[in-house]
């Protein structure tokens, strides 16, 4: 059974690989071409950028690779003889706690690279080295707190049925609903949220969000510039009541019809009930996942020198949901990008087409998003259609447009800050 799982997970490794020297190879290409949507030079910066993450991509998924490798031929028994509690909930937790911090100190001299070079180069990153200790203190307490309790549970449930992964599925997707509702909370102790002042802008987010059926639970600016350079904004909550979140970054480049185009995409979302769709994939994922790794036989645990205990459970469903959920990516991803296309009809429609463009234009530059990809991670991981279909939806042929200095910003990030919260 060993055997079968690192073949897949194997196979899983090498398609992640494949698909992003096809993707580096492409852009390293593309970006020597006629630009598009940005000047020469910023299209070749947005190239730069894109190529040098999926190189630190590529030595990461090799790095995952080898940890899984050590985690199934003797991490697992490394940290189950290192961790000896009789109580089985400390036991799991403790065991879950180091599962996971072993894996955070493997990966934090990529997340520091990534953010202290590559976002330092590219004059995205604002953060000091101060600020990252900070959070990283802040989130590792709220992770222990919330985390504990939840892998506590998890094993509590794991311990007391038989159909554990039924009961396990039901608590992990109320947590899931309960994460999406509370985010904006927790932002809270990491970013400052000051309340939007009276003005055109306040005005017409409220008349949009009652003209898409939606009470306002708020409209704030979140002071993002002091962490990362790039433009964002999402709304917080489910149903009716909804939180406006606008990062700094983006009521500073894009102006009050531009805005009111973005915002107007997102209310299509809620018109078209895509929020719901989007729990229930995220659901259906959950529930394969704990009925499959609810049913590993013990012959798995046995030859990776572990008996089958509530927190070596947890950890495998872990180490091995990365494997189920790329299976699923495609179907998702389209789900997702049929949506967005919809979505956009709605957003131009409350706030006009031209906006829109001119908006998805802007966010082009600003966030030096390249806006060609290889058909390969269109197909695995693009939420959102590319810029220029985007574009073209619009009615609006950006295929040899080039962007001025005054102008900005090429796409697929523009509706992720939105869409995704």
């Amino acid at each position: 059974m060993l055997q079968t799982v690192i073949i897949l997970y194997s196979l899983y490794t090498f398609m992640k690989i494949y698909i992003s020297i096809m993707q580096i190879g492409y852009i390293n290409e593309e970006k020597r071409k006629v630009p598009v949507l940005m000047s020469a030079d910023k299209y070749l910066v947005a190239g730069n950028y894109a190529v040098a993450n999926g190189k630190l991509g590529l030595v990461t998924t090799f790095v995952d690779y080898l940890m899984f490798i050590w985690w199934v031929f003797s991490g697992f028994a490394w940290l189950s003889g290192l961790v000896q509690v009789e109580a089985p909930l400390m036991q799991a937790v403790l065991f879950l706690f180091g599962f996971i911090a072993v894996n955070f100190v493997v990966g934090l001299p990529f997340e520091l690279y990534q953010k202290f070079k590559i976002d330092e180069d590219f004059g995205f990153n604002k953060m000091s080295p101060k600020m990252f200790v900070i959070d990283t203190l802040k989130s590792s307490l709220i992770f222990i707190v919330i985390g504990g309790a939840i892998f506590a549970l998890l094993a509590w449930i794991i311990s007391s049925y038989e159909s554990w992964w039924v009961w396990g599925f039901v608590a992990m997707f109320t947590v899931a609903v309960l994460a999406n509702v509370l985010m904006p909370t927790f932002m809270g102790l990491f970013n400052k949220f000051t309340p939007l002042e009276e003005g055109e802008l306040k005005t017409e987010i409220d008349a949009l969000m009652k003209q898409g059926g939606l009470k306002n639970d708020g409209i704030f600016i979140m002071d993002a510039s002091k962490r990362d350079g790039r433009l964002n904004a999402f709304f917080g909550g489910l149903g009716k009541n909804k939180r406006v979140v606008l990062f700094d970054t983006l009521v500073e480049k894009l102006n009050v019809d531009e805005l009111k185009a973005v915002l107007g995409h997102e209310l299509g979302h809620f018109t078209h009930g895509d929020i719901w769709k989007n729990l229930g994939l995220m659901g259906l994922l959950l529930f394969i996942a704990f009925y499959l790794f609810g049913h590993l036989p013990a012959e798995l645990f046995t030859q990776m020198g572990v008996i089958p205990e509530a927190g070596v459970q947890i950890a495998v469903l872990m180490l091995l949901l990365p494997l189920l959920s790329f299976v699923f990516t495609p179907f998702m991803s389209a789900v997702s990008r049929h949506n967005e296309y919809a979505a956009d009809e709605f957003g131009s429609a409350m706030g006009g087409k031209e906006n829109l463009v001119s908006a998805l234009m802007k966010l082009v530059t600003e966030n030096k998003s390249f806006p060609k990809s290889h058909p390969l991670v269109i197909f695995f991981y693009y939420t959102h259609p590319p810029v220029l279909e985007r574009l073209k939806e619009l009615g609006f042929d950006a295929s040899n447009t080039i962007v001025g200095e005054e102008s900005t910003l090429p796409i697929d990030g523009i509706f992720s800050f939105i869409d995704k919260k």
